[in-house]
């Protein structure tokens, strides 16, 4: 049975040029993160070279549920509370922001479907209905529903849709980020692993692994916790089931239906909570299972699966990405941490990142500082799950 559908995409055809000196900024890191920073850095006029211990998107940017969501891994209200409400709008404008420039360079790899978040019981339906009316104070396109269609009805009390959102092929976009980072003048080498920060002959450096553990991160590592995220693809079906991305019960549960008609469908880990907190890819049976009979539940049927995989994704316990510099180490930066949100998040930050670097920081870096990772009572709130 093959790996991850994401990556049976073809790959564009391209290659980056060797670098005639050496870099200004070397990246660690060949995922949506690392691709966006590259090219930022590149068409600035710096000399980038990216590096990946595998290729181009074939880690967790390869290996994700495909949603392109606007906003943060805690919810909107949890971010009004968490950040004020001044500071938690401007965090979901900005991703808003970043999810038009993921579309305008995209192509098909994007598409703007919305999204629809539901709830699983009364009482999820409960919180659904207060964030419905945040998002609404703050005029985030929101619409509520309790009508669902189909065999969504009889499970789910109601569900509010994000305009938008939307559904991305994970790795074709980042397939496209590094081939226009190379078209910049990055060189990109694939199949290479940094372990050792003092190997590197760049003025700077990137850690973009995200969930991965890099050995890099002095005093950060481990501080972003590797969470394993498991998935299954079905078959084609003939029926049109699903219009967008899906997720419930807090981000446990989440699935889409792609273009030709698989269902691909992931979470659950909460079923064996323990053993997904690892950077190993491998799935697992119990969780296999309940991914296998969900669908098989969503469907009516019992559904072939024909794709099996697992991503490492970047778990923060107060769920807010972590960008900067490395406390201790002036050369070294770090993106990542997205909680299980690192399609839009990651491209976010990779620019972010980039944008500082060349002394022009976003203000929502001090609020994505790696400092407060170091600082157990950054973490005193309560915390949700992601997609």
């Amino acid at each position: 049975m093959a790996d991850t559908y994401w990556l049976e995409d073809d790959a564009p055809a391209w290659r980056s040029r060797p670098l005639d000196r050496s870099p200004d900024v070397a990246i660690v890191g060949a995922g949506i993160t690392g691709c966006s920073c590259a090219l930022t850095l590149a068409r600035a006029g710096l000399a980038v070279r990216v590096y990946d211990a595998r290729g181009v998107a074939e880690g967790a940017s390869g290996r994700n549920g495909g949603f392109a969501l606007r906003g943060g891994a805690m919810s909107y209200v949890h971010a009004r509370e968490w950040l004020g409400a001044e500071r938690a709008a401007a965090y979901w404008r900005w991703t808003e922001r970043y999810l038009d420039r993921m579309a305008e360079l995209g192509g098909d790899a994007l598409q703007r479907v919305g999204s629809l978040r539901l709830a699983a019981d009364d009482e999820e339906r409960d919180e659904l209905e207060v964030e419905l009316q945040a998002l609404r104070e703050d005029d985030f396109a929101a619409e509520w529903r309790d009508r669902l269609p189909g065999r969504l009805g009889g499970r789910f009390p109601a569900a509010i849709f994000h305009p938008p959102d939307g559904a991305i092929q994970p790795a074709r976009f980042v397939r496209r980020l590094a081939q226009a980072s190379a078209e910049a003048g990055a060189e990109i080498r694939e199949r290479e692993r940094v372990d050792d920060l003092g190997s590197l002959d760049s003025a700077v450096v990137v850690v973009a692994t995200d969930g991965y553990p890099s050995g890099l991160l002095g005093e950060l590592e481990g501080l972003i916790i590797p969470t394993r995220g498991q998935m299954i693809a079905t078959e084609p079906l003939s029926e049109r089931l699903f219009a967008c991305p899906h997720y419930g019960r807090h981000g446990f549960d989440y699935w889409q239906q792609t273009p030709d008609g698989r269902v691909l469908a992931g979470g659950f880990r909460d079923s064996a909570l323990d053993s997904e907190f690892t950077a190993d890819e491998a799935t697992t049976p119990v969780i296999q299972s309940a991914l296998e009979d969900f669908v098989a539940d969503l469907v009516g049927r019992p559904v072939t699966v024909t794709h099996r995989w697992a991503g490492i994704f970047g778990l923060v316990p107060d769920l807010l990405p972590v960008v900067g510099r490395v406390p201790g180490h002036a050369r070294v930066w770090v993106a990542g941490g997205y909680s299980g949100h690192g399609n839009v998040l990651g491209f976010a930050c990779g620019d972010a990142v980039a944008q500082a670097i060349l002394g022009d920081p976003d203000p929502l870096l001090r609020v994505f500082d790696p400092a407060r990772l170091l600082q157990a009572s950054s973490f005193d709130i309560p915390t949700e799950t992601s997609a």
